[in-house]
């Protein structure tokens, strides 16, 4: 090819990959549009991040910043992510909060350029160019990619569509110096995502049949297996480098000596390689955790005691419709349809495009184990949707019309993804006022003091406050749900024994690296076998404490109630086989009207206030008691109750300045979450006050 046409190729093929980037990045740039002038979401002048898991990063790579982190405190310094942001803090002259923020964006538009590449190789590059503009702004792709959604997720696609391209592009080629491009990509996916394993696995897996069927003969496809062989053993990096270069050098200047025999040899070796070093044992694990979930586990170590597990009440691991699937991968079910049919006919074209089922079908495990495995088909669909209007355009004579058509066609495929991302108004995690509550912690409290709440928090309180959680986003296994849920959903003595234990002994099974659940523990030292036994003791404050080594702080945010029934559910349970028990009742409304003495709370729940009965349905119910709160100009908690039936079984709370109604029953009630933040009644020996906000309240365990 003459050089002047060959860089013309590559200019074009730049352009193209630099206005696909800019379209992305601009699509994205519309979540800061519509909250830019929305102060709530702001701290230190920048917008916060709207993932909560993201906080878990953020406290890695501040606290590389630092230099410093305590120790048992789970700091991320370790990863990827942590030490990238903070080199990119180190280097750039930006806010940490700015770099944090765009990140996603930035990094998760690169997705463009692996597609443009693969395009390139199958000379379809129109195709491709329709590919990356979709492809960036995918529904699922750009919920986890957007600005602000700071996680992995950012590279986690883009580094296996990497791979992919490079597989591609060396079955295409058949030369030996594009070759270490395979386990590049195969081991930055593995450095970047561990979880990646499984889907580089598969890639392997569907290079072997590609090869059966097609290239039996073909010696460089064994080449290409070989090296990814190799990548994926579970050695040292260093080993795997060295052995991956020699293997380089003798495909590359000893031609002569390589030939079937011998790569079937070392084939054999490396996959008996793989297996001793237990290479299919993370396949299995994530085949157990999102296809084959189960309602409830026994902790480690912990064979007689069954808790109920978080992967059942977590949505992005749950079933999803296929209208929904559909959507998330293509933007609209038609656009999938439409997709499918052109993958269909783009590998007929191209078959090495076969080489991309392992990513499209990760993607279509999202009907079962998922919505957060659609990303994957993202790419794959994407490619195969351009390719079909490249091709059905062939058939439109005039050029005119022809490019007509590609420009509407695209436009179409393009607009559901566009208006989704218009209407998808995602809040940042925490509010200014929460994390101002935060703020203000991190000044009172010490790295080695822990804070009580659920998990769904447990990131943004190590990052903005510096202490440690019980739980948080990757530790809310059962045995550990379970602490936290009874310490906030029993009453005060219950409560304040069980964050004592349970902080104490999360110290000590560091400590001493004991194995089984914190609360397996507690009963082997009081030398108590029956859950039920201990329990009860805890409750009555008939158990020994262990000595009090550090603070425990309550952080009980307002945001808690809209998810508090399925924070009880986790300690509502028979410890001994794991069946629930009776749900206790909790109901909140705020959207309610009242018509003379009835008030109407939807969902079939009345109150009627002259007779003092609550209706649940076609159930009528006596109320125990009518309570009233209210914060005066000060943000002092006014409480008014009055006892309607000594005998009614429900309790009615009206608070006034949240415009919400809250009905419960008398366990609801007692508990530590309602009585401290709904009421702020408490006993003055078990807590203190030390933080007092509408929207977040935190006390300090006392004993």
């Amino acid at each position: 090819m003459p050089t002047s046409l060959k860089e013309n190729k590559i200019g074009i093929f730049m352009l193209l990959l630099i206005i696909a980037y800019g379209f992305s990045i601009a699509v994205k740039m519309i979540w800061v549009y519509q909250f830019q002038e929305t102060p709530e979401f702001y701290w230190n002048s920048e917008l916060m991040i709207n993932t909560n898991d993201g906080y878990y990063y953020a406290e890695g790579a501040r606290d590389i910043l630092s230099g410093s982190h305590q120790q048992n405190d789970l700091s991320p310094v370790d990863t990827p992510l942590s030490q990238l942001t903070a080199l990119l803090a180190y280097v750039l002259p930006f806010s940490f909060e700015a770099i944090i923020l765009w990140m996603p964006a930035l990094f998760g538009s690169l997705i463009i350029v692996p597609v443009l590449l693969i395009s390139r190789v199958l000379g379809q590059e129109r195709a491709g160019f329709i590919a990356a503009l979709l492809a960036g702004i995918t529904v699922s792709y750009y919920n986890r990619t957007m600005v602000g959604y700071y996680d992995t997720d950012m590279l986690s696609v883009v580094l296996p569509t990497f791979l992919l391209w490079a597989m591609i592009f060396n079955v295409q080629e058949q030369r030996n110096r594009y070759l270490p491009l395979v386990p590049l990509f195969i081991l930055l996916n593995s450095w970047w995502y561990p979880q990646s394993y499984s889907i580089s696995m598969a890639m392997i897996g569907i290079l072997v049949l590609y090869t059966a069927a097609f290239e039996r003969k073909n010696l460089f496809n064994y080449k290409i297996l070989l090296v990814m062989l190799i990548a994926l053993a579970n050695i040292a990096i260093v080993i795997k480098v060295l052995v991956i270069g020699l293997l380089f050098l003798l495909f590359h200047f000893k031609k002569e000596l390589v030939n079937f025999k011998m790569l079937a040899l070392l084939l054999a070796f490396a996959v008996v390689l793989v297996a001793f070093t237990g290479g299919f044992s993370p396949i299995v694990g994530q085949l157990k955790g999102y296809v084959f979930k189960e309602a409830f586990t026994a902790a480690a170590g912990d064979l007689s005691l069954h808790y109920f597990s978080v992967v059942q009440t977590v949505r992005e691991a749950g079933q999803i419709p296929f209208e929904t699937f559909a959507n998330r991968i293509s933007g609209h079910t038609v656009t999938f349809v439409l997709a499918l049919i052109g993958y269909v006919l783009l590998a007929i074209k191209h078959r090495v495009m076969w080489l991309a089922l392992p990513m499209l079908g990760l993607g279509f495990v999202a009907l079962q184990g998922g919505l957060r495995f659609t990303v994957y088909a993202v790419p794959v669909m994407a490619l195969s949707a351009g390719y079909l209007i490249v091709y059905l355009a062939r058939y439109i004579q005039n050029s005119r019309a022809q490019d007509l058509f590609l420009v509407l066609a695209t436009a179409g495929i393009l607009w559901p993804n566009v208006s989704h991302v218009m209407d998808y108004r995602v809040p940042t995690v925490f509010s200014a006022n929460e994390v101002g509550v935060l703020d203000e912690l991190q000044k009172l409290a010490s790295r080695e003091d822990y804070a009580l709440t659920w998990w769904d928090y447990g990131y943004p309180i190590r990052y903005y406050s510096d202490v440690k959680t019980l739980a948080d986003g990757g530790k809310h296994e059962g045995d550990v749900n379970f602490p936290v849920s009874f310490s906030l959903s029993r009453p005060l003595l219950a409560s304040a024994n069980m964050a004592r234990l349970s902080v104490e002994y999360t110290e000590m099974a560091f400590a001493q690296k004991r194995e089984g659940s914190y609360l397996q523990m507690m009963m082997e030292d009081h030398n108590i076998s029956d859950p039920d036994d201990f329990l009860a003791l805890v409750a009555l404050g008939n158990v020994k404490l262990p000595a009090k080594t550090r603070d425990v702080y309550y952080y009980l945010p307002l945001r808690m109630l809209d998810i508090f029934p399925t924070v009880v559910l986790f300690s509502n349970i028979d410890l001994k086989n794991g069946k629930a028990a009776p749900s206790p009742f909790f109901y909140q409304s705020s959207q309610f009207q009242q018509n003379e003495n009835v008030i109407n709370l939807g969902r079939g729940v009345e109150v009627d206030m002259a007779k003092g009965i609550v209706s649940v349905g076609s159930q009528q119910i006596k109320m125990n008691m009518f309570v009233s709160t209210q914060y005066d100009e000060a943000q002092k908690l006014h409480v008014g109750a009055n006892r309607v039936h000594e005998d009614g079984g429900v309790y009615v709370i009206y608070m006034k300045s949240y415009g919400r109604f809250l009905v419960m029953d008398k366990t609801m009630y007692d508990s530590a979450f309602v009585q401290l933040f709904v009421l702020e009644q408490y006993d003055r020996s078990l807590f203190e006050e030390v933080i007092m906000t509408p929207m977040s309240k935190i006390y300090r365990l006392r004993m």
